[in-house]
């Protein structure tokens, strides 16, 4: 091989690496744009995830105060009051009985209602812990007869899923005392072996289900938060036979 030859193989051999370059260059440029843009999608996602979820903990609380409320006029209002009035009227021991009796009950629900005002017991409680209070403070309401049944063994699931399942089925149930004018609502809880299934479902007036083109403010919240934590949600309803709640969390 000649010098000229030699030389020739040279300038092709460090083109082709300089070209080998550029392009290891160009990819790992286009690698590294797509991996900070993933991140920054990543970073807003979580984001947006973490605003859900203190949005969703503060409507709780609001929901929880206005039941609170209710619970204070409709409830112990009435409670203190039949004291009161039994107490103007007492004749006897038995009537003293009577009257003590009412006020003892009605500390009950204060005691009860304290513990529903405090932030860390909103905050801190299980979701079945938190179904079961809500659903015995509708018992107490007297709006209608409210049940809740567990089933399954229950395992420890992600707090922040616990928040938006709790909120889904709160929305649902106060649908349901607003609106469908039930005189029954069960709440069940079942634990399976990939699952969490939540079914509620009330013997109100019903709407068709089928026919519902705009689903309106709530049942959007109730998809929008469902999609949030990867759960599965369905409302289905027929005019007269009342309303249900079908609710599929996966467990890992």
């Amino acid at each position: 091989m000649d010098q000229t030859t030699l030389q020739l193989v040279i300038l092709v051999v460090l083109l082709i690496l300089f070209l080998l370059a550029v392009i290891v260059f160009v990819l790992f440029s286009v690698f590294m744009k797509r991996k900070n843009s993933l991140l920054r999608e990543q970073i807003e996602a979580e984001k947006r995830f973490e605003k859900a979820i203190a949005e969703t903990q503060i409507e709780i609380r609001e929901e929880t105060l206005r039941n609170i409320s209710w619970e204070l006029h409709d409830n112990i209002g009435q409670l203190l009051t039949l004291a009161k009035i039994k107490a103007q009227n007492i004749e006897g021991g038995e009537e003293m009985l009577e009257v003590a009796e009412t006020i003892g009950t009605g500390l009950n629900e204060l005691r009860a209602l304290s513990k529903s005002i405090n932030p860390e017991a909103i905050n801190g409680q299980s979701l079945i812990k938190s179904l079961e209070m809500e659903v015995a403070r509708f018992n107490r309401l007297k709006f209608l007869s409210a049940s809740y049944e567990l089933l399954g063994d229950s395992v420890i699931i992600d707090s922040q899923a616990e928040i938006v399942l709790f909120r889904i089925v709160q929305e649902f149930i106060t649908n349901t005392m607003k609106h469908s004018k039930a005189a029954n609502l069960n709440v069940t809880v079942h634990f399976k072996a990939d699952a969490l299934e939540i079914i509620a479902h009330d013997d109100g007036v019903g709407f068709d289900s089928d026919k519902l083109t705009d689903k309106g403010i709530g049942l959007s919240n109730i998809d929008k938060r469902a999609e949030l934590i990867g759960a599965q949600v369905r409302i289905s309803s027929i005019p007269g036979a009342g309303t249900q709640l079908k609710l599929i969390y996966p467990l890992d």
